[in-house]
């Protein structure tokens, strides 16, 4: 249990509003999302559900933040304090 709850805290370094935020502000679909992540439509839509976090993996999660990372967006704040994003180095990348 100890291990499960702790895997469920890494996977809460991004919120899904903060994924749902990034990908809009790049004017990305879910689709393309999920191309540039290597991931599947379905993983980005439980991912950006609310309580999705629990139902996908620690590295779709990671590959999510790190290909909007890689894109322009910052993750700011904290899941429990002012979670949000910033675009950065000039305009989105698309």
């Amino acid at each position: 249990m100890r291990i499960l709850c702790k895997l469920q805290d890494f996977t809460q370094l991004i919120t899904s509003s903060q994924i749902r935020s990034g990908r809009s502000a790049l004017g990305w679909s879910a689709t393309q999302l999920g191309e540039a992540a290597g991931l599947s439509l379905r993983t980005i839509q439980t991912a950006e559900a609310e309580n999705g976090h629990n139902k996908v993996r620690k590295s779709s999660i990671l590959a999510i933040k790190a290909t909007l990372e890689a894109a322009g967006i910052e993750f700011i704040g904290t899941p429990d304090d002012g979670p949000g994003i910033r675009i950065y180095g000039g305009s989105p990348k698309s």
